[in-house]
């Protein structure tokens, strides 16, 4: 099957860009730039800059971000 604009499922790839949104408005709002928040939880920048591009995310990264940024995992959810 090719993967087209009409089939592609916009759910499941709204909520990877949900997540990616809510981690960037994060790390802006603490002020961090990708760097920062890269040397304050431990992945690389490459990985969140995959993260808030809507990339999938596994759920230890997760933690380990809401804890860099000090705001709860929660945050982070589908919507």
């Amino acid at each position: 099957m090719k993967i087209t604009m009409g089939n592609l499922d916009t759910a499941k790839c709204r909520g990877r860009i949900d997540i990616g949104s809510a981690v960037r408005q994060s790390r802006e709002t603490m002020g961090y730039s990708v760097e920062d928040l890269s040397l304050t939880c431990g992945l690389t920048t490459a990985e969140i800059t995959r993260i808030e591009l809507g990339a999938d995310v596994d759920p230890a990264s997760l933690r380990r971000i809401a804890a860099a940024l000090q705001v709860p995992t929660s945050t982070f959810r589908l919507a």
